[in-house]
């Protein structure tokens, strides 16, 4: 699994990955966007289809933020997502979340508890939200759920996890929240903690690389393993 890092999103051999795009979530929150975070979201996914013109796009999960009820706003983002993709000429796959409860009323295509990528190699490729462990054998595992964040100097930024043959012998990548409105929690406070509400794919995080998106130089920054990164903080 090699991915491409970019703007709280990972490509890998023509799939476009985002994850927690928390559609709603704007109406509990009280920071400010020039435009609403659900359209935020569809103006950047549309950025991203045209940096990499992908054959899928894939949402793992927590379209939506609410448990019980599905805002105005979220069902809107969610349509201009469905079009978004659709436009550019990519197929839409949906992964559902422990939040999804209410996706199914306001989405009428498939949806996967667990979805395996057609990658270029041999390597076997699946992606699931992460809340729960998989029923899919796999050589390495896409996963969102945790909503990973690191500080550096002060200022938290999103960053993906990757860890070598960190669960079961398997690879794990966890994805960013999408939605600029998650803050995202500190990987850093993880260490040497028990966090059972947090995905089960992510044990012994000490082996996690962090690694940074930097859209102001448009560079990826990977770092070592955080159990010797967090030393150097």
């Amino acid at each position: 699994m090699d991915p491409t890092y970019r703007d709280r999103a990972a490509y890998i051999d023509g799939t476009l990955l985002v994850a927690d795009t928390h559609f709603g979530k704007g109406e509990a929150s009280t920071v400010e966007f020039p435009i609403g975070a659900g359209e935020d979201c569809v103006d950047r996914l549309e950025g991203l289809l045209d940096r990499f013109e992908p054959e899928e796009v894939v949402l793992a999960g927590d379209v939506f933020h609410s448990f019980d009820y599905v805002p105005e706003t979220a069902d809107e983002a969610l349509s201009g997502v469905v079009r978004t993709v659709r436009e550019a000429g990519a197929r839409l796959v949906v992964v559902e979340g422990n939040h999804d409860t209410m996706l199914g009323a306001a989405y009428s295509g498939e949806l996967h508890d667990e979805y395996e990528l057609d990658t270029d190699g041999a390597e076997t490729v699946v992606v699931t939200h992460g809340h729960e462990e998989p029923n899919t054998p796999a050589d390495a595992y896409v996963v969102g759920h945790d909503h990973p964040a690191i500080e550096i100097e002060g200022q938290k930024r999103p960053c993906f996890l990757v860890g070598d043959g960190a669960y079961r012998r398997s690879d794990v990548l966890v994805l960013p929240s999408f939605n600029r409105l998650v803050e995202g929690l500190s990987v850093g406070g993880r260490l040497g903690a028990s966090r059972p509400e947090l995905s089960p794919l992510v044990t012994g995080i000490s082996q996690y690389r962090p690694v940074v998106f930097d859209p102001e130089s448009e560079e990826t920054l990977t770092f070592p393993p955080l159990g010797q990164f967090s030393r150097m903080l």
